[in-house]
């Protein structure tokens, strides 16, 4: 089960001074190649004692600060997250032959940024929210369906829904970006962004200052 990889070679004269520009390239060549959902994102944490999990989400929002996906904040991601702030987020492009592998620090958004997007959610969405314990075990899917209809009542269609208060965003700040495109003979390109801080920040609440050195990496 091999496939040859036939691309225009990632060169770093040809990279964005920044990931996340970089990463906005990409993203648009993503859509416009007509990949289905292509803010699919793996999303991988771990637990303080190095237990890893797994799970895709869908990337919601990426600006210069990092990338911002929604979930439960009970999930065990949620949980893991909480108690270990390291995650890698995986960005699988295969059909164009690219993937974009992100290391960085995670965190909970504002509340006021959290009910801003809870805003544009379907109104199902909004519901399920409420209705879905998420990484708890339950009973049977009855007892989801079940929850959601008394919600549905309480809350008809057209009526404002509140944001769950276990329920927001988590931004991923990047220290690392590797852009990855597959070439023939699996001689691929690996282009990695890391972080250097050149300050760190101060205890007058000055940030820490630095720059995005770009290395290659063997396939």
């Amino acid at each position: 089960m091999r496939e040859q990889y036939r691309s225009t070679p990632l060169l770093e004269k040809d990279l964005a001074a920044t990931p996340m520009d970089q990463f906005a390239r990409w993203f648009h060549d993503a859509v416009a190649a007509g990949l289905r959902e292509p803010n699919a994102v793996v999303v991988a944490t771990s637990t303080t004692a190095g237990r890893p999990s797994t799970r895709t989400v869908l990337l919601k929002e990426y600006d210069a600060r990092g990338f911002v996906f929604f979930t439960n904040y009970g999930s065990r991601k949620g949980r893991e997250i909480a108690a270990n702030p390291y995650v890698s987020l995986l960005f699988p492009w295969h059909p164009i032959a690219r993937q974009v592998i992100v290391t960085g620090t995670a965190a909970r958004i504002g509340r006021e940024e959290t009910a801003a997007y809870f805003r544009t959610r379907p109104h199902g969405s909004r519901l399920g929210a409420w209705a879905s314990p998420q990484s708890s075990v339950i009973g049977s899917r009855d007892e989801l369906h079940h929850a959601f209809e008394e919600l549905a009542e309480r809350y008809p269609a057209g009526e404002p829904v509140p944001v769950p208060p276990e329920w927001g965003g988590i931004r991923v700040v990047p220290d690392a970006v590797e852009f990855w495109q597959g070439h023939e003979n699996r001689l691929h390109d690996r282009l990695r962004y890391a972080y250097e801080k050149e300050r760190p920040a101060d205890a007058a609440g000055g940030a820490a200052e630095g720059h995005w050195r770009v290395e290659r990496l063997a396939p």
